[in-house]
């Protein structure tokens, strides 16, 4: 009975590391103040221009070139994405763990959320 359950632990365990963590304003805040994130904003030029996280990089989902672009990044390290509202963001992020990005944020609610919690946007 020990080894089913402790087979059953690792199992759920691997599993957990091969998801996507859709994360707060405030786990995000965190992470970026400890520099632990690479950040990708997946709008448009155009929504990135007008407004953007500090340090975010931009790479467009909806873009022709956007799987080119994605794997330049490092996929062995963090990775931090956000969107408008977190639809874009999420497809985004479970395009990146299949691709083998090792660990994907997401922050939930999107830079909608950012700035609703009081949140500086770069103008």
């Amino acid at each position: 009975m020990v080894c089913t359950t402790l087979l059953l632990c690792n199992c759920k365990k691997a599993e957990d590391n091969n998801t996507v963590e859709v994360i707060t304003v405030e786990e995000m805040d965190t992470l970026l103040k400890m520099r632990e994130v690479h950040l990708i904003d997946v709008r448009t030029p155009e929504e990135f221009a007008e407004e953007h996280i500090k340090g975010a990089t931009n790479i467009d989902f909806r873009a022709e070139n956007f799987e080119e672009l994605i794997n330049k990044v490092d996929k062995t390290k963090p990775i931090a994405v956000y969107c408008r509202s977190g639809g874009r963001s999420g497809k985004c992020s479970s395009y990146m763990k299949k691709a083998g990005f090792t660990k994907v944020y997401d922050l939930g609610g999107g830079i909608i959320e950012w700035k609703f919690k009081g949140k500086d946007v770069v103008k």
